[in-house]
């Protein structure tokens, strides 16, 4: 009987070895996907919800700063003129500092 219990103990653990070669033979066979192609570049918004107006309203893009990551916009109420979003566009030519 201990015969019997120390060979299914043997064949236990070959077969959870074969199981741990078997696992990390599927792991380096596994490719990433290929990321999907970009429909788009950026978003633009053409209305956005007011608190002062209380609706959904078109907005004016007004560009409000120029960063070195980016320029910054500000999103405007057409009706109120209140600031109800802002965006910052980045930029992927790299800035460059002409000194003298």
């Amino acid at each position: 009987m201990t015969e019997a219990i120390s060979t299914n103990m043997r064949e236990e653990k070959k077969m959870k070895k074969a199981m741990e070669e078997l696992k990390k033979s599927i792991r380096y066979q596994r490719k990433k996907s290929p990321e999907p192609p970009q429909q788009f570049e950026e978003f633009e918004a053409s209305s956005l919800f007011c608190p002062k107006c209380k609706e959904a309203v078109p907005v004016r893009k007004k560009l409000l700063l120029v960063l070195p990551e980016g320029d910054k916009y500000d999103y405007l109420c057409s009706k109120c003129g209140n600031s109800i979003g802002s965006k910052i566009t980045k930029e992927d030519i790299p800035i460059q500092f002409i000194t003298k």
